[in-house]
């Protein structure tokens, strides 16, 4: 009979929990709001529950909280893992979980419950993203890539950016970049790039740039213009773009590229056959 008693008590204990843990995913007010790396350019926002105590043994507590998970980084994060870090009133670190998050479209929210080992309750918490590379929020990681031109000293910018001459080595963030390069006297050359979340640093790329196939005439408020230079004067320049001549003050030209062209062999003379005597 007294082994029974001591059942049902035990069964109820458990049944006074339940609606304790559940008060937790009830509530929508957060008590402790989190952004991550910072609040001014954040990319996730972590947004803690009240800390509930479902268990305690030797001075630990067993405590379990509702996290809203929110993507504010405007890319899909296929993984993210934090140290969340316990703290008292008085700065004291008093425990420390593990939070993860997989598979955050931008602009997504997931509820997740973070269980935790304490030795009190919490008065604040503080993130610290996981040491192993898999557990980096890819929405901020990035690799660094060496890239290359022929010829070197070409100006390289990354999604309309400068960022160097080539060559150089650039850090890009997990997902679809471009990359344009451009050299006086060479005609200006981009392409796609892609950083997936598994690529490792230290990779490189090589660009080429291709020759110029029109002459050049920068004027000096800035336009550009691509055609044949038919003539260059003391007072003008004749420039035929389009099929179509266009004459410019030379005071108005900065300055002038010009391709090299290639003449055209003479055609060689065709000599008749000399004629066979006839027998």
């Amino acid at each position: 009979m007294l082994k029974l008693l001591r059942m049902n008590r035990v069964a109820l204990g458990w049944l006074f929990l339940f609606p304790v843990v559940l008060s937790s995913w009830a509530k929508n007010d957060p008590t402790i709001v989190l952004f991550w790396p910072n609040q001014s350019n954040p990319s996730l926002k972590l947004s803690f529950g009240k800390f509930n105590q479902v268990g305690a043994y030797n001075g630990q507590l067993s405590l379990e909280s509702g996290v809203l998970i929110q993507n504010l980084s405007g890319k899909r994060i296929p993984q993210a893992s934090f140290t969340v870090y316990m703290m008292d009133k008085g700065g004291v670190r008093i425990g420390n979980g593990t939070l993860s998050v997989n598979d955050l479209e931008a602009g997504q929210q997931a509820k997740i419950a973070f269980q935790v080992e304490s030795v009190g309750i919490p008065a604040s918490l503080r993130l610290v993203a996981r040491n192993d590379a898999s557990g980096i929020p890819t929405s901020t990681k990035s690799v660094t890539l060496k890239v290359i031109s022929i010829p070197p000293g070409a100006t390289l910018k990354a999604d309309g950016q400068d960022v160097g001459l080539t060559p150089t080595t650039i850090a890009l963030t997990v997902g679809n970049h471009v990359l344009s390069i451009s050299k006086e006297g060479y005609a200006t050359g981009s392409t796609p790039v892609e950083i997936k979340a598994d690529d490792t640093p230290g990779g490189s790329i090589t660009l080429e740039l291709g020759g110029l196939a029109r002459d050049n005439v920068e004027l000096r408020d800035g336009t550009v213009l691509q055609g044949d230079v038919m003539s260059v004067s003391m007072s003008s320049v004749v420039v035929r773009v389009n099929g179509k001549d266009q004459t410019y003050d030379r005071n108005r030209v900065k300055k002038i590229l010009l391709v090299e062209r290639m003449e055209a062999p003479p055609a060689a003379e065709v000599q008749p056959a000399a004629s066979q005597p006839q027998r």
